[in-house]
């Protein structure tokens, strides 16, 4: 009997390569045990590989942003109504001095049918800049602006996602 008739399952079906090496000569083994075991081995991994009969992976969805509105100032405000038929926003927002006084700002998403605050989006104070996000329901929108001793500038939109 040849060795590689000893092995089951799985492992046989890929050592039938190796059986045909080892059991060349009349049942004797021609390739030491630490051979074999390197050789069935390097079949395995071999064989954990990609496969070309399987079909490509589909690549990570991405998210495009498309603009809602625009808005700059100082002092307090409210906006006009947006929709937004995703409910996810990306606000890109920044403020700079109006003068030596430390200054604050904060914006606050809120409902335009209830009027009520959905999602406080900057609380900053001073001047600065970043992005702040708000994640609701589809929705009409307004924000409401707080601020002293900056001026501000801020642009909102909607995350539209697309594949990649």
């Amino acid at each position: 009997m040849c060795p590689a008739d000893r092995l089951s399952g799985g492992v046989r079906a890929r050592a039938e390569v190796c059986q045909i090496i080892l059991c060349r000569a009349s049942g004797g083994l021609i390739i030491s045990t630490l051979r074999l075991a390197i050789l069935l081995t390097a079949l395995i991994a071999a064989s954990c590989g990609a496969r070309a009969d399987q079909p490509p992976k589909a690549s990570e969805p991405s998210v495009a942003w498309r603009p809602l509105g625009s808005w700059s100032g100082h002092g307090n405000r409210q906006t006009e109504s947006f929709t937004s038929d995703t409910g996810t926003l990306r606000v890109r927002w920044e403020t700079t001095a109006e003068s030596t006084d430390p200054g604050a700002f904060r914006l606050t998403a809120h409902s335009a049918i209830s009027g009520r605050p959905l999602q406080q989006i900057v609380d900053h104070p001073g001047a600065g800049s970043g992005i702040g996000y708000v994640q609701q329901d589809p929705h009409v929108f307004y924000v409401v602006v707080e601020s002293n001793h900056v001026n501000w500038k801020f642009t909102v939109e909607e995350a539209v996602g697309y594949g990649g």
